[in-house]
């Protein structure tokens, strides 16, 4: 089959590779009929993210029909069409009986490379690092899916792809950073990021009850994304006067929650974010936190912190006496997928949102090196890339 290969920063190519087979009778095996190129992709893709392996396949953003099941598995059957989770859950164990999802005991193989780095593991991911396990990702034809009774969600006929593709990840993802700033009615809600996680926290903020979202960004058309489909409040990132903009737009108190939708590889130009940019390139920090920092510092006192975009190790210069002495809760995280999967499937199937509204390139397989350029750079108002195998 056809496969996107990862080789080395900003390496990445379309091989042929051996098809997937079943390796556990608790397995099945999708044909890919839709994928997408996702921010965190580009962690990899940038060199971020390490114990990579030349030829390792990458993507986590997968949905597709059914070919093979193991001999274990109940509830899929052959012709399923079903979108899959970015996490990979054993749906047994402490943390998966406790709705952790993401944090699953039992399905990162390679469990001890991330013991090292943090202590405990998360689950295994698809698509991103040995240290998550090493699973083929499904910018490919076919994907071998570890768990097929727990993770993935079958769709109804007659609903097209990309109107589901998003379950796989952002979209939950979105509405799950959402959910954590425990949005009272009345609030406002400051996004940093507006890229596609961005997007969903906006739309999810608003399902949730609050009354005002300030998006931050610095790329015009995923500005004007979030105030023509968010309905967003926008602030420009570039400005170094963000802190007193949102004092000002909350009457000086500060947003009553922030969503950091950024992650570690976040951009600036004040001397904190200039000296990230520096220590990074020097291979002497690990992660460029100024939107972190900006997020915590901004917030009102009392307030919640919440944190989708994905960090990899140690920050420098993170300001905790200002999370400390403002009481601020931090919450974060991998996405506990199978939570919002199906009552996020039941949104959509009532209309009240189309998440292919981020989708601004569609490419097919074979161009998938070019949709990662374009999609670094910023190219063409590039928001999505959805890859067509």
């Amino acid at each position: 089959m056809k496969a996107l290969c990862w080789y080395g920063k900003n390496d990445v190519r379309v091989e042929n590779v051996p098809d997937p087979k079943i390796l556990n009778p608790r397995d099945a095996i999708i044909k890919i009929t839709t994928t997408a190129i996702c921010g965190s992709d580009l962690h990899l893709y940038n060199g971020y993210i390490p114990t990579m392996e030349k030829g390792d396949i990458m993507g986590h953003e997968n949905m597709g029909v059914v070919v093979e099941v193991g001999s274990e598995v109940r509830k899929l059957k052959v012709g399923d069409r079903v979108v899959v989770p970015f996490t990979i859950s054993c749906g047994h164990c402490f943390f998966c009986q406790k709705e952790l999802w993401s944090l699953c005991d039992n399905s990162n193989p390679n469990a001890w490379m991330a013991e090292k780095l943090y202590g405990y593991s998360p689950s295994g991911l698809f698509g991103f690092s040995h240290m998550m396990g090493g699973y083929a990702g499904g910018q490919a034809e076919y994907l071998r899916v570890p768990f097929a009774d727990v993770g993935p969600i079958k769709i109804p006929d007659g609903m097209p792809d990309e109107k589901v593709l998003f379950l796989s990840d952002i979209f939950p993802t979105g509405y799950m950073a959402a959910e954590n700033c425990n949005i009272q009615p009345g609030d406002t809600v400051a996004v940093w990021g507006c890229g596609p996680v961005g997007q969903f926290a906006i739309k999810s903020a608003y399902m949730l009850g609050a009354e005002r979202v300030i998006a931050i960004d610095q790329v015009p058309e995923r500005l004007e994304m979030a105030e023509r489909e968010g309905k967003a409040e926008t602030l420009d990132f570039s400005d170094e006067y963000i802190f007193d903009k949102l004092k000002e737009m909350t009457g000086g108190r500060g947003p009553d929650s922030c969503i950091e939708a950024v992650g570690l590889e976040a951009h600036g130009t004040s001397p904190d974010a200039l000296l990230d940019r520096v220590k990074a390139a020097a291979f002497l920090a690990t992660d460029r936190p100024h939107a972190l920092r900006q997020a915590i510092t901004a917030c009102r006192k009392g307030g919640t912190v919440s944190i989708p975009g994905v960090y990899g190790a140690f920050l420098d210069k993170f300001p905790l006496g200002a999370a400390f002495n403002k009481g601020l809760t931090l919450k974060m995280g991998q996405t506990h997928m199978h939570r919002y999967m199906r009552p996020l499937l039941a949104r959509i199937e009532s209309g009240d949102i189309d998440p292919s509204f981020v989708i601004t390139h569609r490419l097919k397989l074979d161009d998938a090196p070019k949709g990662y350029e374009t999609f670094k750079h910023k190219e063409d108002n590039c928001i999505k890339v959805v890859l067509k195998p």
